[in-house]
């Protein structure tokens, strides 16, 4: 039987947690390591799961540890420096999204891993999420070109708005939250994305100078799809029409129903999809709909423990079985591409031309 991988969790937060549980019961993952700047959350969870050794940095952690994984949980301005230092450790890395801040940073950390020889996951939720993976299905079966309709509107207030205001020193809702639905618009589309324009609102002082805790991105692709992401966070933000996802195409369209009890601030409702709604635009003589709208509805759904858990098994396997994930790293490399052309955009006043890589 083969020994588990030895794994170091660094940030002991929301994120770091639920995957830290991944780890904790999974047979293939042994913790070694929980790394925080902070004491109470590293030692909290260190108690919450049993015991493990706890560490100011990652740097502490290598060297007291005989770690062959690092997953890192951190805020996303930290991410290059603590990839590049597990990959030069010669350690696999499960990093949340984003991969990096700045395109360069991200194609200069694939090519690191490619160099080492270590997998580098980039953790894309809705891609392991069954009801987003049967969404993609039907969205690709309403022919072309589709128009994808999508945002996430969050009406945040204490430690949530803190953490916002965290993610805000370095980059804005459209690009921390759009890398997600960005890379499932081109999971639709299978097509190139060509152009962005976006527009942004900064609605409060308590942000860093030129910063925009409001926005909204339009993204043209090669086949005549279009798609739009439209993300706010704050205490202003209306709860009205926080969780759209719709896809239309000639053939109907799909939309996900969110649950009505589920508020935006939480973060089980940000993957939560209720039920899919797959309407069939077929009419008789009379122009009457032959068929009515068919509701999908989504049986033992995971919530966010358990998303986590299956993020984990795809990095399990990626480790075990050598895989190639050179395309999983480009679609990683191309969606941070195109939410920070529509940042670009924003600050800019004008569309943006994308360049984006086979």
């Amino acid at each position: 039987m083969k020994e588990p991988i030895g794994i170091i969790v660094v940030g002991c937060g929301n994120m770091g947690s639920s995957h830290a549980r991944a780890y904790k019961q999974m047979k293939g993952f042994e913790i070694v390591g929980l790394v925080s700047r902070h004491s109470d959350s590293r030692e909290r969870l260190s108690e919450e799961l049993g015991g493990y050794p706890t560490y100011s940095s990652l740097t502490e952690a290598l060297a007291d540890s005989e770690a062959s994984a690092v997953s890192i949980n951190t805020y996303p301005d930290s991410h290059a420096a603590l990839i590049r230092e597990a990959l030069n450790a010669d350690c696999h890395v499960f990093v949340e999204k984003p991969l990096a801040t700045t395109v360069a940073e991200a194609e200069a950390l694939v090519a690191l891993s490619k160099e080492k020889g270590k997998i580098l996951l980039v953790g894309y939720i809705l891609r392991v999420h069954p009801a987003w993976v049967r969404f993609v299905q039907i969205a690709k079966k309403l022919g072309k070109p589709l128009v994808m309709r999508m945002n996430l509107n969050q009406q945040s207030t204490g430690l949530q708005w803190y953490t916002h205001k965290q993610l805000m020193k370095s980059m804005s809702p459209i690009v921390d939250c759009g890398v997600h639905y960005v890379d499932i618009m081109c999971l639709m589309t299978e097509s190139r994305p060509i152009s962005v324009s976006a527009i942004g609102a900064r609605l409060t002082d308590e942000i860093p100078e030129g910063m925009y805790n409001y926005g909204q991105l339009q993204v043209r692709f090669e086949d005549g799809s279009v798609g739009w992401y439209e993300a706010g966070w704050g205490p202003m933000m209306s709860e009205t029409a926080f969780f759209i996802k719709d896809v239309i195409g000639p053939g109907g369209s799909v939309s996900i129903s969110d649950l009505p009890e589920e508020a935006s601030g939480d973060i089980e409702g940000h993957t939560k999809s209720g039920v899919l709604q797959r309407h069939y635009n077929i009419v008789d003589g009379e122009g009457r709909f032959l068929h009515p709208d068919a509701f999908i509805e989504v049986e033992n759904e995971p919530d966010h423990d358990g998303l986590c858990l299956l993020e984990q098994e795809l990095f399990l396997r990626a480790i075990t079985e050598k895989q190639d994930l050179s395309k999983h790293l480009a679609s990683a490399v191309n969606s941070l591409k195109i939410v920070l052309a529509a940042d670009a955009s924003v600050r800019q006043g004008k569309t943006v031309i994308i360049e984006i890589n086979d």
